[in-house]
């Protein structure tokens, strides 16, 4: 076993800083309880479609047998919030236009944020000389969360997500396993107390109980996850949200502390932050793969972006180019985007006045 390198620390924070993370931390790698609650999840089929999240067994919760001979994770985080974004209330509540998460504006942070992680891990061998590692950013069965939390970078809250009392919750998190014996950080404390804005904030109840998800319900899973159909009992929950939502994230009271990010490749791109369905809608595939080039809605492809529209458009404020532009798609050679296309215009025909506005 190599010796305890305490003396290492104030370096690892000081080159995480210098390669733009907000904060590092190093947790302990026993995961036992986290396992635990891991299998009631996946018995309760709350995974849906993303069977990943049971494929590699324990490898997900025992980092050693993931990369053997790790002992330690080096977790860090970064900021995403793009402070020079559009309103992301306004933008919600217009329903003319599409609203993307705001982690996704920019470019996709899982290369880039692995190159930070593979800086740094270069930097702690040239100080200790080779050693074994591995990087992550949401690239392997790894349970960041709750190595982020043993880390002391926030505690997980009654929507799931990491919290850090001082930044809030929006940003990307990131982890090296090593097979140095580094001294831990201690774990994070739960501050979410009394509060629950985040259950009845959820447009399709996928907050079942606090701390527990249903992502058959979430609209992240359904917008992005998901490869068929969205079904019709939450269509008209989604409203405009054409990928990924924030809603959860957007009441809790510890964002008020959230830090804008400094990265500015995380800037919204070709104006995603508050576009017009409709110009979104009438994307050829080639400009949809042209604007979306190395971003995270890329990994959807046209035809899921183009079916997520649908939606949007079924729930938008009527007019007669919204219709119009939906008849341009009624034929589509897709059956997924034709049968979608086919239920927005049936609610711009079927749907009260009242409902929404129309012209």
């Amino acid at each position: 076993m190599r010796p305890d390198r305490t003396a290492l620390l104030p370096d690892l924070r000081r080159w995480a800083r210098e390669l733009g993370f907000a904060r590092l931390g190093v947790a302990a790698i026993d995961l036992a309880n986290d396992e635990a609650h891991l299998v009631d999840w996946l018995r309760a089929g709350f995974h849906g479609e993303m069977a990943y999240m049971s494929r590699h067994g324990t490898k997900r919760t025992r980092p050693a047998e993931l990369v053997p001979g790790t002992v330690s994770c080096i977790s860090v985080r970064m900021d995403y919030w793009p402070v020079a974004a559009a309103d992301a209330a306004a933008t919600l509540a217009d329903g003319t236009r599409g609203y993307v998460s705001r982690y996704a504006l920019g470019r996709d942070y899982h290369q880039f944020m692995r190159r930070r992680l593979q800086q740094l891990a270069q930097r702690i061998a040239t100080a200790v000389g080779p050693f074994g590692h591995r990087v992550f950013t949401d690239s392997a069965p790894v349970l960041e969360r709750a190595l982020a939390r043993d880390a002391g970078l926030g505690w997980i809250g009654k929507h799931t997500n990491l919290i850090d009392r001082d930044a809030g919750s929006y940003f990307f998190l990131g982890e090296i396993y090593v097979d140095l014996e580094l001294p831990t950080d201690t774990p994070a404390t739960a501050h979410c107390g009394t509060c629950s804005a985040c259950l009845p904030a959820c447009p399709t109840g996928a907050i079942v109980a606090p701390f527990r998800l249903d992502a058959r319900r979430c609209i992240s899973y359904l917008t992005i996850e998901l490869k068929g159909a969205i079904p019709t009992e939450f269509r008209r929950a989604i409203g405009n949200r054409i990928y990924g939502c924030d809603d959860c994230q957007l009441v809790c009271p510890w964002n008020k502390f959230a830090k804008p990010t400094q990265e500015t490749g995380f800037a919204p791109r070709h104006g995603l932050d508050h576009a017009e369905l409709i110009a979104l809608f009438n994307w050829s595939e080639a400009e949809f793969l042209e604007k979306t080039s190395g971003s995270a809605i890329r990994r959807i492809g046209y035809e899921r972006w183009l079916r997520n529209l649908a939606v949007a458009l079924g729930n938008a404020p009527s007019s007669p180019a919204l219709r119009s532009a939906l008849g341009s798609r009624a034929d589509h050679p897709s059956a997924l985007v034709r049968e979608h296309v086919a239920w927005a215009i049936a609610e711009h025909v079927n749907r009260p006045a009242a409902d929404f506005p129309r012209d």
